[in-house]
């Protein structure tokens, strides 16, 4: 089912597959569409919810709206309320994770577990301010036109190795409008806000937080940022198949990894 629901400055693009106790599969930038390989996985065993994050794709913003990771939780929650099939696990990836750690914070009511795969919350690790500093340039570089200048300083920041010509293949020459007009509001309005959230640790210890890390993503920036919440959460990681993107590059392993993850407190019914 695909539908739509009015919020305070946004309407919602979401969809509904499955049945079974719900499962909400969230990113940011990333679309419904990224998780639909998952979600169709998981649709047998769970009622699964995904969404265009506001202001992405199907997902309108009123003019002059924001998307803080504040605003994208009271989304989450708005969603998990009108679909009426909660409390949810909610497993959010990338920018995701981090909608899904203040969906924690500030709606703990909705949620009965939350996985937080490679939330990228740069001011948890030491040299925060100089990561920072080099997202503020990569942003700026980008915004004023520098397209492929700024995805290779995103790559080499988060320590993903890509060939140039990789990343001049991939942004480089003519693309997607709708692609660029997600990525556009990624660099203008989600990064900046989701990379310096500072999450409330004493609230998150109330909820069953797991944090996510791929399996391949060793000594990336978003492995230095898991670790650092892990460790301030007192838990050990969870490793995924694959790297940031592993929902999308290995999705069946992963859908096992969830699975097994999920088994025993989310039981069929």
């Amino acid at each position: 089912m695909n539908n739509t629901l009015k919020v305070s400055d946004a309407e919602l693009y979401y969809e509904v597959r499955g049945s079974g106790p719900l499962l909400v599969l969230v990113g940011a930038p990333m679309d419904a569409d990224a998780f639909a390989p998952l979600a169709d996985l998981l649709a047998p065993d769970y009622t699964v919810l995904t969404l265009d994050p506001r202001g992405v794709k199907r997902s309108k913003l009123d003019p002059g709206g924001t998307s803080r990771p504040e605003q994208r939780a009271d989304d989450l929650a708005a969603l998990i309320r009108y679909v009426d099939a909660g409390p949810a696990v909610v497993l959010g990836s990338s920018g995701g994770a981090v909608s899904a750690l203040a969906l924690a914070q500030d709606h703990p009511d909705v949620v009965r577990t939350v996985i937080a795969h490679e939330p990228p919350l740069d001011r948890l690790i030491p040299d925060a301010d100089e990561v920072l500093a080099k997202s503020e340039k990569l942003m700026a570089d980008y915004l004023a036109g520098d397209v492929t200048g700024a995805w290779k300083q995103f790559f080499a920041l988060a320590n993903i190795h890509l060939p140039d010509e990789v990343v001049e293949m991939m942004f480089g020459g003519e693309r997607d409008p709708e692609q660029e007009a997600t990525e556009r509001f990624w660099f203008g309005h989600e990064m900046r806000e989701s990379i310096t959230w500072l999450p409330d640790v004493d609230k998150l210890r109330g909820v069953d937080i797991v944090v996510g890390i791929g399996e391949e993503s060793t000594g990336q920036l978003c492995d230095r940022t898991s670790t650092a919440l892990a460790d301030r959460l007192g838990i050990e990681p969870t490793r995924f198949p694959g790297d940031h993107t592993g929902f999308v590059d290995q999705t069946e392993p992963f859908a096992e990894a969830l699975r097994a993850l999920l088994g025993a407190a989310q039981p069929r019914r």
